[in-house]
């Protein structure tokens, strides 16, 4: 179909439907189509998770006579980096011709939804869809944060302590020798909860790097940075 306008009959499609269905079915399929359409997810890319939104838009309002009213505007996307999402804050929205404020409270997760009041030409309200996109060397999947961290070979065949560097600061871990799972868990460093959604955690994949320091070369930056001259002099 490409990016070229939606007909109802492509709406349907998008949705997985072959056609009109009872409200509370359409919703469900509306809701398994954007899940699933989230660029976060393996599947998922931006533009199918505007097309899935912008289908949903047209069957919501297919019974509504052509003189009744017009269309409202494509239904608007908040685009949030992980650490807006972690953190929450102020983002810009481009709206039409307007640039519009929004706060953004922290854990919010792609799919939800934001209340825009009076964004609309006639000072309606619009509701907004949230979309949270990798940046920062984070990635978002559900509730939980994912990164990189490069890892010395040897570290990894013998094991040892590290220190990672993360969103909420230094973390310490330990990679146990001939590990054959190179992803950390960091409890609780994810999204924070959020209604019904639980504290998430980072999961941190380790990228063989020859560049990266070894587990006593990492010791040894740890103990300059604490043990400076002038501790050492007190």
């Amino acid at each position: 179909m490409g990016h070229d306008a939606l007909t109802l009959a492509d709406a349907w499609s998008v949705l997985g439907l072959d056609g009109p269905t009872e409200p509370r079915a359409a919703t469900a399929a509306f809701r398994t189509a954007l899940k699933a359409a989230r660029p976060e997810l393996h599947d998922g890319d931006e533009a199918r998770f505007r097309r899935v939104i912008e289908a949903w838009r047209l069957v919501r309002h297919e019974d509504a006579p052509a003189s009744a009213a017009p269309m409202p505007p494509a239904a608007p996307v908040i685009v949030l980096t992980p650490l807006q999402a972690v953190k929450g804050g102020t983002v810009t929205v481009q709206l039409g011709g307007k640039t519009l404020k929004v706060r953004a409270p922290k854990g919010l997760r792609s799919g939800d939804t934001l209340r825009l009041r009076r964004a609309a030409a006639d000072g309606a309200d619009l509701t907004a869809t949230v979309l949270i996109r990798g940046a920062d060397g984070l990635s978002v999947v559900g509730d939980d944060l994912y990164m990189d961290w490069p890892v010395a070979p040897r570290t990894l065949e013998d094991g040892g302590r590290l220190e990672i560097e993360t969103h909420a600061g230094p973390r310490s871990a330990w990679v146990t020798a001939g590990q054959e799972t190179l992803r950390l868990r960091l409890k609780d460093l994810g999204l924070p909860p959020r209604g019904k959604r639980t504290q998430g955690h980072l999961f941190v994949t380790l990228k063989p790097c020859d560049d990266a320091p070894s587990a006593a070369e990492d010791l040894l930056d740890r103990f300059t940075r604490v043990w400076t001259p002038d501790r050492l002099a007190a």
